[in-house]
């Protein structure tokens, strides 16, 4: 049962976020919510957390935790080509922080509204400071992206560009880092958004239906999430390092070193896909009208693993991904 402390707090900062939908028959109040489905439509799911310390420093702007919060399981919806409908936020703080409360629910609110997501119940708890959202849309039965249906021959695409969001999230924590950039305050100030406000992919990824052979968002780096995708689909793929798509920004900030970072750099949440060669021309056309670069920056082979490539040369990298049980 809910106190009078967490009932009031939740008609305070988030009711308001769960009236964006004629779908939502019971939403925040009740034991649990209930939501109208249309028919011909699949359900798909997601969940995912941000804990302090592992995913945002201490002391983070509440509002880009809440718009965070939302836009990394919109990104895995988009990663499925689905249309996001209802979220669930599960929230423990510290202690009540109003000032802190008001941001967090404007950051998310400001993201729900833009894709029209209704928050339609939750959790509020004292504890360290921890946010889990769960979110749920639709996609047209039997249409939904996988990450297993690449064969061998099949480009390895990109969407935007990558290692933004790494180097935003270092710069975020490092003073000095800033200091040494040779990236102006403009393009430092861009790479520190790419990570505090990713922006999901989501017409990407419905567009992306009946034309991509497979899928996923891009969290823990194309090194690790290429290897994932291609493996999912019995595959293995070599990439090109000189495609990879880099910003004018990160070149200016890391001039020497911006493709390890594009490659193994984190939280970027772009699109990796595959689809087959004679789609290129269609897929360069979805990326005018979208206004988003799409590159092709690799190729899926037969044979297991992921290869590295300059040119013709293939090229050692001995730094490992991102994984969160591996100290």
């Amino acid at each position: 049962m809910a106190s009078e402390v967490e009932t009031a707090l939740v008609e305070r900062y988030f009711r308001h976020l769960g009236s964006v939908r004629t779908d939502v028959v019971l939403g925040i109040g009740d034991d649990a919510a209930v939501l109208r489905a249309p028919p011909g439509m699949d359900l798909a799911m997601t969940t995912d957390s941000l804990v302090e310390g592992v995913h945002f420093h201490p002391g983070a702007a509440a509002r880009s935790l809440g718009h965070r919060a939302l836009a990394v399981n919109l990104s895995d919806l988009a990663a499925m080509g689905a249309t996001p409908g209802w979220a669930l936020l599960s929230l423990s703080l510290p202690a009540i922080d109003d000032a802190w409360l008001g941001e967090f629910s404007t950051g998310f609110g400001l993201l729900a509204r833009s894709f029209n997501v209704a928050l339609v119940g939750g959790n509020l708890s004292r504890g360290p400071l921890n946010i889990t959202v769960q979110l749920c849309g639709m996609v047209q039965s039997g249409t939904a992206l996988r990450r297993s249906g690449a064969r061998p021959g099949h480009e390895l695409w990109v969407s935007g560009t990558l290692g933004d969001a790494a180097a935003g999230l270092q710069l975020g924590s490092d003073a000095s880092g800033a200091a040494a950039s040779a990236a102006s305050a403009t393009e430092r100030a861009w790479l520190r958004a790419r990570f505090e406000y990713p922006t999901p992919r989501l017409a990407l990824g419905q567009a992306l239906r009946g034309i991509a052979s497979s899928c996923m968002d891009l969290s823990d780096g194309l090194l690790a999430d290429a290897a994932r995708l291609a493996q999912a689909s019995g595959c293995g793929a070599i990439l090109q390092v000189e495609r990879l798509p880099v910003s004018s920004a990160l070149r200016a900030h890391e001039p020497a070193s911006s493709w390890q970072r594009a490659l193994q750099g984190g939280e970027d949440y772009e699109l990796c896909f595959t689809a087959p060669a004679d789609q290129a021309a269609r897929l360069q056309e979805l990326a005018a009208g979208l206004a988003l670069p799409l590159t092709p920056c690799g190729t899926l082979q037969a044979a297991a693993g992921l290869v590295l490539r300059s040119g013709s040369s293939v090229i050692q990298f001995s730094q490992s991904p991102f994984e969160h049980f591996i100290s």
